[in-house]
């Protein structure tokens, strides 16, 4: 694995989100010179909020914890255009709003900056199992920390060490203790960025 060239990375997963939806979102961002110096993550997940809410008509809820996204004002901040803004009163609430941002807004696409802890992943399957399309961040150095991140590894699915019998073991050339995936993947599509002008999209189930 490549070392990035940042401190960490970040990266966004979709549920549910076709590759030329995502395709379109990196050329519209391209396209309007999003690439600016001092834009980051929080300009990057403004704009798709923007995209999916204003161009392509989805109903967009931000779950937003430290109030990067929407800011703190009563007013949310134009960026996110016609997304609506649910605010965290305790980080440690976050899963809870997530799900309740489901329950009790029906939307079809649910945003969550930094996806941090096991009951935040845990939120984020349950969120994906009832079809709604997630968008989120989590953050590491380099790709194999979100693998084998035990609080974070349920994001991908999750590995585990499977023993495998003499014939099998045979067969595929390999040692009889193997690592395997755990689950599905709760975010098929996942989008590194390494930097502001280098994403790399990986799909799930090949990693």
């Amino acid at each position: 694995m490549v070392p990035l060239l940042s401190e960490m990375i970040w990266m966004f997963f979709c549920r549910f989100c076709p590759k030329c939806f995502v395709r379109n979102c990196l050329r519209i961002l391209e396209e309007r010179n999003f690439w600016r110096p001092g834009v980051g993550k929080t300009t990057v997940i403004r704009e798709i909020a923007r995209v999916l809410a204003d161009e392509l008509r989805k109903r967009v809820v931000i779950v937003d914890t430290s109030n990067e996204i929407g800011g703190d004002g009563d007013v949310p901040h134009p960026a996110i255009g016609g997304a609506r803004r649910m605010q965290v009163p305790d980080p440690s609430m976050q899963h809870k709003v997530m799900v309740e941002a489901v329950e009790n807004h029906m939307p079809e696409v649910v945003i969550v900056d930094e996806i941090g802890t096991e009951a935040e992943a845990h939120a984020c399957r349950t969120i994906a199992e009832r079809g709604v399309m997630l968008v989120g961040t989590a953050h590491g150095q380099m790709l194999e920390n979100i693998i084998k991140n035990p609080t974070l590894c349920d994001l991908v699915g999750g590995i585990q060490t499977v023993t495998l019998g003499d014939d099998e073991a045979r067969a595929r050339g390999t040692k009889k203790s193997v690592l395997e995936r755990k689950a599905p993947p709760t975010f098929p599509l996942l989008i590194e960025i390494r930097e502001r002008r280098c994403w790399i999209a990986h799909q799930v189930h090949q990693l």
